[in-house]
């Protein structure tokens, strides 16, 4: 083992930059048995510029729709003060981005609904990795307040002949009845989650856990009886319930189903905000003397029985994490979207993962769940968590239901001496250098 861990040293020197003065190259380029794979944090040591790294990822807080802090906000006043702090707190060149910011460069939207957000990460991600372009952003933006999402088109006839197919016209609300009733999932279990999830984001936002992600937005309330205008700066997320109960959660009546177990306190809340990540290739972000937030390692897109839409992040976790060359146990921290508690609660328990390792700072249900924001949002919220976490924390995991059927999920790493950290997983035998690096 020694004199295979020596043999790599001296192939890493080979790659070890000639000007090493204002880096620490050190904790960056280390030789160590890894069995995470060469898609995981040992892939790192090998060559510079193949990893897609995460440099600063920020969100607006969320706020209530129709009634919250962004409710008089247009959606692009949302979204331009977080691509402005992208920019500003990186002292990036705009004209350098290849996709997503205005004016000199191109823009782009993606929808895959609730995981449009990760979507647009994992595609600048790709785009990076094909050598499309070196920088890019993905960002998540939805204003529920003026798109409610309700559906007023037509639907091809031939639909009606195909019972998967009239499943992914099903409204949210009753692909959650489904889950709840297929697997058992209980009212007093999901509210017991919504409680759980209001408490741990108040506690995250009186310890100013969010403040690190969060972009103050300057805007205005308007006063809807007389139309004055009131300038607000909106910087903490307004649907936080920190009293909740499940006493209380249990006098709210079922809203899809009447004898159902889905309420609106145990539902995700409908929500207004906005959030983007700045990507680069490990190279440009060392070459700019940036600090490197998090690691982009694999995304997985899966296909659900529409009908209990709300099961894909278990199928998706389990997919991202194969990918990565990792397995459940590897995973420190879990973002998973709430979209309903029947299906986070469900998922969590499909895959045996520890309660203390999900959602540590809230869900959805607390938070908020601006559809095509919740992506960007989560990679937020989930890296600078693991960065406060340092040596304890190494992978997380951001993953969300998606309607008509789908289930998403990206591996994340912490950004720096991924390497060193305490959780690598040691091998037996001696042969665990890196293909790249042979």
């Amino acid at each position: 083992m020694e004199k295979a861990i020596n043999r790599q040293q001296v192939l890493l020197e080979h790659l070890r930059p000639s000007n090493s003065s204002s880096h620490n190259y050190e904790s960056i380029l280390s030789a160590s048995a890894c069995a995470a794979g060469d898609s995981a944090a040992y892939h790192r040591t090998s060559v510079y510029g193949d990893d897609v790294v995460i440099v600063a990822a920020y969100r607006t807080a969320l706020c209530k729709s129709k009634r919250g802090g962004f409710k008089d906000t247009y959606p692009d006043d949302l979204l331009a003060p977080v691509l402005k702090a992208v920019i500003e707190k990186t002292n990036v060149d705009p004209s350098e981005v290849g996709d997503i910011v205005v004016e000199t460069v191109p823009v782009r939207t993606v929808n895959r609904q609730c995981s449009s957000g990760l979507q647009a990460v994992a595609d600048v991600a790709a785009a990076i990795k094909a050598g499309f372009y070196d920088i890019g952003i993905g960002a998540g933006l939805e204003s529920m307040t003026v798109n409610p999402m309700a559906w007023e088109g037509s639907v091809n006839p031939k639909v009606k002949a195909f019972e998967q197919a009239q499943n992914c016209l099903l409204p949210m609300g009753v692909t959650s009845e489904n889950v709840a009733h297929r697997f058992g999932v209980t009212r007093k279990e999901q509210d017991q989650a919504a409680v759980d999830s209001h408490r741990k984001a108040a506690a995250a936002t009186a310890a100013g856990k969010f403040k690190d992600e969060i972009i103050p937005v300057a805007t205005k309330i308007v006063d809807p009886k007389t139309g004055d205008e009131k300038p607000v700066t909106i910087s903490v997320d307004d649907g936080i319930r920190p009293n909740t109960s499940v006493s209380e959660l249990a006098k709210l009546k079922p809203v899809f189903k009447k004898d159902g177990t889905t309420t609106a306190g145990n539902s995700s809340q409908v929500s207004d905000g906005a959030g983007a990540v700045l990507l680069m290739k490990r190279s440009v972000a060392m070459r700019k003397g940036l600090p490197i937030l998090g690691v982009f390692r694999t995304f997985a897109a899966v296909g659900v029985d529409p009908a209990i839409m709300g099961v894909g992040p278990a199928v998706a976790i389990p997919a991202a994490v194969k990918s990565a060359g990792l397995q459940l146990d590897d995973i420190d921290l879990f973002e998973i979207n709430e979209a309903f508690a029947s299906q986070f609660v469900y998922c969590r328990n499909k895959l045996g993962l520890d309660p203390e390792k999900i959602n540590v700072n809230g869900g959805a249900l607390a938070i908020g769940h601006p559809l095509g924001t919740t992506g960007a949002r989560c990679v937020a919220t989930l890296l600078h968590e693991m960065k406060r976490r340092g040596r304890d924390c190494r992978f997380g995991v951001i993953s969300m239901c998606i309607g008509t059927g789908m289930g998403a999920a990206a591996v994340f790493e912490r950004g720096d001496c991924a390497d060193e950290l305490c959780n690598v997983r040691k091998v037996e035998s001696n042969n665990f250098l890196s293909k790249d690096v042979l």
